[in-house]
């Protein structure tokens, strides 16, 4: 084959893989099935909104949206591996701020960094914590309960479902600044703690409006107030701690669920995946299971959950630093 052979031959193979290239960008999104994956165990309140959300958004996209759970080192193994996926939309990561956010502040070593390796789509929904004691406990309001802990020092415990989790942190804040030197219980999971608390080997707990409501209705636990700004559409009756004069950020705080993506996700699909949560979000049936979970529905856009991310991010880190915790 001469040069000229060579360099035509070359030539056309150039402009058919340009051609293959253009075809391929120009494909419209979504065109495989996409996967959402949930950094932890099915039949968690996670999970469960996961699946309820594919289910609205298949339709919509038009291709199957299948719920792949990844559970295992408090949600580092599934959020790493949606880091770690290809930055097309077809993996999206549907988690808490404790894997999105408040995990780079209690581990040394993360195998990815939230601040850098998401693409953030979409706050779904806020997580409102109730402060709930046992019978025993005479305190009814947040201003008594404060009371009641510093005339008891070293007398209480109060539990938590992990090291580190907001439980954790605003319980040792109220122990710090009440003098009262309440021993922390960390538990594997809400519902062993619930039932500590219910038998009396703890005295209180923030726990989750899901986990503790039928205690609170069927009177086995008393409610003191619920975090964040407003009253929990679940817990209608229950005032928040910071309109019981609880006003620092400690009770102000909430967790939430959100939609990632991985960093690099061209803006036109984070833009599209946070249109179909939206909408998902905004249907009633949806929209009733959210607050029936004992959560607030948000549903922003992906700026608004960068500015919300950005405010949460020292708030966090200060909550954490406080209270010591640590995890390898």
């Amino acid at each position: 084959m001469n040069r000229c052979s060579i360099r035509c031959a070359w030539a056309f193979a150039c402009v058919a893989l340009s051609l293959c290239t253009t075809v391929h960008a120009a494909d419209p999104y979504p065109s495989k099935p996409i996967r959402i994956v949930v950094p932890f165990a099915a039949g968690g309140a996670t999970d469960i909104l996961a699946r309820v959300l594919a289910e609205k958004m298949s339709p919509r996209l038009g291709q199957p949206v299948i719920v792949d759970n990844k559970a295992g080192a408090a949600g580092i193994i599934g959020t790493d591996a949606v880091v770690k996926a290809a930055p097309d939309g077809y993996t999206i990561l549907l988690s808490i701020s404790n894997t999105m956010l408040t995990n780079v502040f209690l581990y040394d070593k993360l195998p990815y960094d939230p601040r850098k390796d998401l693409a953030l789509v979409s706050q779904i929904a806020t997580a409102p914590i109730v402060l709930v004691v046992h019978p025993s406990v005479s305190a009814t309001t947040a201003p008594e309960l404060l009371q009641y802990v510093s005339k008891n020092k070293g007398k209480l415990a109060y539990g938590s479902y992990g090291i580190g989790s907001y439980p954790h942190v605003a319980g040792a804040w109220m122990s710090a600044t009440q003098q009262a030197e309440m021993n922390h219980i960390a538990y594997k999971g809400e519902a062993p703690m619930m039932q500590d608390l219910i038998g009396g080997q703890i005295q209180m707990a923030y726990a989750s409006i899901l986990q503790a409501k039928p205690y609170i209705d069927s009177g086995k636990v008393k409610a003191i107030g619920v975090t964040g700004e407003r009253r929990a559409s679940a817990l209608p009756n229950v005032p928040t701690l910071v309109e019981q004069g609880l006003k620092d950020e400690t009770y102000r705080a909430t967790g939430w669920l959100a939609v990632a993506l991985p960093a690099g996700t061209p803006k036109a699909i984070v833009q599209r995946v946070a249109d179909e949560v939206r909408a998902a979000c905004e249907l009633p049936d949806v929209n009733a299971r959210i607050t029936g979970m004992g959560f607030e529905v948000k549903c922003s856009t992906p700026d608004a959950f960068a500015v919300a991310y950005k405010q949460d991010l020292p708030v966090w880190e200060r909550l954490i630093k406080r209270s010591g915790a640590k995890l390898e």
